[in-house]
Formats: structure tokens, C-alpha cells, sequence
């Protein structure tokens, strides 16, 4: 067939068109030359989306307040970590327990939660102190152990609330090298696919200038960054306040890209609520905003890191409240009242 002059005269130049697109970056399995020789180039895999920025957070439900009954239900429906303590004393048990844990939250498609709450010395003494067995090296063993049972659940993790806030309190006596087992907890829980989030206490008790120094001793290079408020009552809008001075500080101190999470589960009352050091069972508390994952700029969300409604402890200050971790149904009416 006779083509028209016209597109006779465009036959070369869509020839030349088709030479150069060819010459652009070749798609996976397309063969080009390169130096006389054939070259199959595959194309880069997309990068997989965080799991923990897509699903829900697990509600368990095994946990105490989901197995108290329909009246705890503004409790029980919502999820809450389960705490890795030295209830699990040894670093088996530890691993059993926190394996069974993120099993059952694969099995619903939901991030797990844990607090990890064990370090020496860690209640300096107050309302949640633990043996003296538990030393430096036996810390070590016992969070390898524990990471080990993490498996492929990508966990959210908050590690040793109160642990750096209460370094140079005189009560203190047996912290050892606290900062230096945070650290090795920090990179071994990270390096298992946790987002480890260090405890910096709350706008109450230390200030940014003091937390930022001390958190980066504690290895939150390793981890997604910091908690705030975890087992206190502080209002939202404080603790968003010192959360951003804390993030100002870090930079200051060459940690850049830390996120954070407050714990809402007993502020509800704001700034109405308790007094800054009524922290055991504290009567003016109250049920705070629910726990969510928003990832908004630095703030990645609320959760309830202290389970409502399970005791802070029994001592002189605790308005009659049973041991520590107990579940105490008068307390948990109060909170949602």
C-alpha cells in the first residue's frame, strides 16, 4: 500500500520518537543495550506501608476489665497493653506471656500493645517496687527473652514508664546503670519490630532541658521516641505542650524525627482533675479521650497506657485501693463516672 505524501513524511520522525522513549528507564524484564551487551533491569519493589499505620489497636480480650463484665464495658472495649512485668519473672516466662499476647492480636488483625515494666530499682522503692533479683544481668537476659517472643507482630511498645524521670531522685538508690539498659532494651525490642516509645514522664514532673539529655543516653535514636502522662492525669493540652517543647530540645541535642503518644486513659477531667503528686488511685481522675493512632505531624496518638480501673497500689496514699495491678471495680466506677 502507497502511503499519502503527508504521512510518508511523518514516518521518520515517529520512528525517532519511538528510539528516544525506548532509551528512558526500562520497565522490570525490559531488555536494553548497554555497551554491545544486553542488560535485563527489574524494577524496584513499592515499599510496603507500616502495617501499625493501617489496622486497629487489639483489644484483648483476656484483659481484666474485658473480663469484668457488660457494666465495664467503657473499659473493656478499648484496647490497652498488657504489661511485661516481673509477674513474668523469669525471662521464659516473659517470652511465653508476650508470644501468647501477639498471637492472639494476629489472629484479630490488630496491634498489639505492650508495656515493658521491669527495670531495677524501677519504682525507686513506691508503689510498684519489684525483688532486688532482679540485677543489671538478669535484666538483659530477661528482655532478650521477651523480644525473642515478639515473633513478626510489629508491636507498639512503651518502655519503663517513670524510669528516666525518677534518675537523681535521692530515693533512687539501686538504678545502676539505668540508662545504659534502656538503651540495650531500646535497640534489642527495635531490632525485633517494635516501635519502642521511651517514657519521658509528664509535663508536671521534669522539664524538656532536663528529659532531652537523658533520653538520648537512654538510646531513643533506636526507638520511634517518647510517651508521656503513662499512669498520671496531667490535661491533654499540657502534655501537647511539653511533648513539642521536649521534641525542640532533642533537635538541640542532635536527635531529630521523634514521635510521640500521651496516655489519655485517666486524664478526662483536664485540668479540673487531680493535683500534680496525687498519683496512687487518685480519686479525682476520670475516663480521658480514647485510644487511637492519628499520626499527625509528630503526635502519633493516644492510648491508654495505664489500664483503668486496676489499682495503682496499697499504700498510705492510695484511698484504700488493693496491691498493685489488682482489679478494683470501685475504682473503675469512679473513672467512668
Amino acid at each position: 500500500m502507497v502511503l499519502p505524501r503527508t504521512l510518508r513524511a511523518l514516518v521518520p520522525v515517529l520512528a525517532l520518537a519511538i528510539a528516544v522513549v525506548g532509551l528512558g528507564a526500562p520497565v522490570e524484564g525490559q531488555v536494553r543495550v548497554a555497551g554491545g551487551r544486553h542488560v535485563v533491569e527489574k524494577a524496584k519493589p513499592a515499599a510496603k506501608k507500616d502495617p501499625r499505620k493501617t489496622r486497629g489497636l487489639f483489644v484483648d480480650p483476656l484483659m481484666k476489665a474485658a473480663q469484668a463484665g457488660a457494666e465495664f464495658r467503657p473499659i473493656g472495649k478499648r484496647a490497652q497493653p498488657l504489661w511485661i512485668t516481673d509477674y513474668y519473672h523469669s525471662p521464659g516466662a516473659a517470652k511465653r506471656a508476650t508470644a501468647g499476647y501477639v498471637k492472639r492480636a494476629a489472629k484479630a488483625h490488630k496491634t498489639p500493645l505492650l508495656t515493658v515494666y521491669n527495670i531495677p530499682d524501677r519504682d525507686c522503692g513506691m508503689y510498684s517496687s519489684q525483688d532486688d533479683q532482679i540485677t543489671d544481668g538478669y535484666y538483659r537476659r530477661w528482655v532478650t527473652k521477651l523480644a525473642a517472643g515478639i515473633g513478626s507482630s510489629k508491636p507498639i511498645v512503651i518502655l519503663e514508664p517513670d524510669a528516666i524521670p525518677f534518675i537523681g531522685n535521692p530515693a533512687c538508690t539501686g538504678v545502676g546503670n539505668r540508662l545504659g539498659l534502656l538503651a540495650f532494651a531500646a535497640k534489642k525490642l527495635t531490632k525485633a519490630g517494635a516501635w519502642v516509645y521511651l517514657d519521658a514522664g509528664h509535663s508536671g514532673w521534669q522539664t524538656p532541658e532536663h528529659m532531652a539529655p537523658l533520653l538520648k543516653k537512654a538510646g531513643i535514636r533506636y526507638t520511634r521516641g517518647f510517651s508521656t502522662n503513662v499512669a498520671n492525669t496531667r490535661a491533654t493540652v499540657d502534655e501537647q505542650v511539653y511533648a513539642k517543647g521536649l521534641i525542640g530540645q532533642l533537635r538541640k541535642v542532635g536527635v531529630k524525627g521523634s514521635h510521640y503518644v500521651i496516655d489519655t486513659g485517666r486524664n478526662g477531667a483536664g485540668r479540673n482533675g487531680p493535683a500534680n503528686g496525687d498519683v496512687c488511685n487518685p480519686q479525682a481522675a476520670r475516663l480521658g479521650a480514647k485510644p487511637q493512632l492519628v499520626f499527625k505531624g509528630a503526635f502519633d496518638g493516644n492510648l491508654w497506657v495505664k489500664n483503668p480501673g486496676e489499682s495503682d497500689g496499697d499504700g498510705a496514699n492510695c484511698s484504700g485501693g488493693p496491691p498493685s495491678g489488682t482489679w478494683w471495680p470501685d475504682y473503675a466506677r469512679l473513672l467512668m463516672s
